[in-house]
């Protein structure tokens, strides 16, 4: 009975069926990842057009404090108006934001519009896998895992080189427009096939701590790209910037201590495995940026390689978290045993960041390659592991804001790692400018060249090889800096509580039937095989 009840539980859905919900959500969730991913090799030569290097995080940063912000009132949107009809308003929301992003004239325009595109992806993610989460025991979940896995390895190896490709040939914009034929696509497959059950849960969204969540946060990210560079640290810019973050952080914390249906009870930090995992996710999510934001701006400008080239070379990268996703999703489903993966993993991504860290401008090609496996084996057998194991202590109420607070957590801390490594690699670039790059008649400076690789090729010799250096020496310090943070997931991962897995789902075969009648689906008949 390879599909059906797993010992003696509920009769949970047919293989197919189960493939024809996944072929919805990875339709959307393929949105969020690729535009994740795509833009990463594009980032150089948007700066070199619309200027703004000491803002270049921003691109990065402001859609992932958006859809971060947005992930938790995805989770009780869906409860009050049905998972399937705010996927799709998500999927909208990121092609309106998607068409505005590519048509920019401005570094402030694109960070706006980028901002809009990540309100879209909060909800295709956080809605995706709560629906995931409905349908499959965590248990049962492993089986599947390779097909969620290959979604995301498939945008985060076609999207580097994609995004290469437009920037190379077409124009950079289009890494950004190619998301409405896809969103289109993903609207006409969901109304076709995402049938489930829906009953209205009636909600208050707690609006007022939304605010003060994304003030806090958003302060305190400015604060990083702020401090050292635009003001002084103790400037009172900067220090009033960071007060005032602070007092809404602690409002919002009272806030969600008193609020009927708070952004984030904070009764589930009751739970230890809630706790870990989250803190896990974020230290991990900071680490994990600081690779795959900057390592194509060093393969581009300091190795000198296209934007094509420079998304191929990420390929091992990506090899290492799709290979070790895969077998880790089916060796749980296989033994139950799930904590050794991402022990390993704290093992494998600070040694892979530190690795990158000894690259300099000589480094070959393949020796960066090979740097990029144990970052992205260690990535692998993390992320996806804290996802299954915080589902599983999650009761079925509280499924929604568990899995929608992990990929906060995760995202949050994806944003302060964007956000502060790039003020070290601002503040590498301000120090090591004046005394790498020579003088000549063209004024060169961190803050005054617009730093597309082609840009750089043409300057003098002399100025463009100080520049290479100092771009390779600001970069190193970024990945020696991840190395620490990546290694903090450590201790967290090894307090968690190995417990075992949930072999029962909550939507069966039986609670999806009236459904399927509806539909006219013969797919939801229990598998039998």
């Amino acid at each position: 009975m390879e599909n059906g009840d797993l010992d003696g539980g509920p009769v949970g859905l047919s293989h197919r069926r189960i493939l024809i919900i996944y072929s919805a959500l990875m339709l959307g969730m393929l949105l969020a990842a690729l535009d994740q991913t795509i833009v990463a090799t594009a980032l150089p030569t948007i700066v070199g057009d619309l200027g703004g290097l000491n803002h270049l995080s921003w691109v990065v940063t402001a859609y992932l404090i958006t859809s971060t912000c947005s992930t938790p009132i995805y989770g009780k949107l869906g409860d009050l108006y049905g998972r399937k009809r705010i996927f799709q308003l998500s999927i909208v929301i990121f092609m309106i934001g998607s068409v505005l992003a590519g048509a920019s004239q401005s570094m402030t325009e694109l960070i706006a519009f980028r901002g809009v595109q990540g309100l879209g992806a909060g909800g295709l993610m956080a809605l995706a896998m709560a629906i995931i989460a409905d349908i499959l025991s965590p248990r049962r979940r492993g089986r599947y895992q390779g097909y969620m896995v290959g979604t995301f390895s498939f945008a985060s190896v076609a999207g580097p080189a994609i995004g290469g490709f437009f920037t190379e040939h077409l124009s950079w914009r289009w890494c950004f427009y190619v998301n409405v034929p896809l969103g289109l696509v993903a609207l006409v497959v969901t109304a076709s096939v995402l049938n489930l059950p829906f009953h209205r849960v009636a909600h208050r969204v707690d609006y007022l701590g939304s605010a003060f969540m994304v003030t806090g946060v958003s302060g305190l990210l400015l604060v990083t790209v702020w401090g050292g560079n635009v003001y002084p640290w103790g400037s009172t810019q900067v220090m009033g910037l960071l007060g005032v973050s602070l007092l809404m952080l602690i409002l919002f914390v009272r806030q969600e201590g008193r609020a009927a249906e708070p952004v984030l009870p904070l009764r589930l930090f009751r739970n230890s495995t809630f706790t870990l995992t989250n803190c896990a996710g974020f230290l991990a999510g900071m680490a994990m940026f600081g690779g795959t934001v900057y390592l194509p701006l060093f393969l581009q400008l300091v190795t000198g390689l296209s934007p094509t080239l420079s998304g191929l070379l990420l390929l091992p990268l990506m090899a290492g978290v799709t290979v070790t996703s895969i077998v880790t999703g089916r060796l749980i489903a296989r033994t139950g045993r799930y904590k050794i993966y991402p022990v390993v993993g704290s093992i494998l991504m600070p040694t892979g960041m530190f690795l990158l860290s000894t690259m300099n401008p000589t480094t070959p090609t393949w020796q960066a390659g090979l740097f990029m496996l144990p970052l992205g084996a260690g990535m692998g057998l993390i992320m996806p592991v804290l996802i299954v194991a915080i589902q599983n202590t999650a009761s079925q109420q509280d499924m929604g804001i568990a899995t929608s607070s992990n990929i906060f957590f995760r995202s949050m801390g994806s944003s302060f790692g964007v956000a502060i490594f790039g003020a070290v690699m601002n503040a590498g670039l301000a120090y090591w400018f004046p005394r790498l790059v020579p003088a000549s008649p063209v004024h060169v400076s961190a803050r005054s060249v617009a730093f597309s690789p082609a840009a750089v090729r043409q300057l003098p010799a002399p100025v463009q090889n100080g520049i290479i250096d100092a771009f390779s020496h600001s970069l190193h310090t970024v990945f020696l800096v991840a190395t620490p943070i990546a290694l903090l997931t450590l201790p967290f991962v090894l307090a968690l509580k190995e417990l075992p897995l949930r072999d029962d789902a909550y939507v069966t075969a039986a609670t999806l039937s009236a459904v399927g009648s509806e539909a006219g689906s013969e797919a939801l008949q229990p598998d039998r095989a």
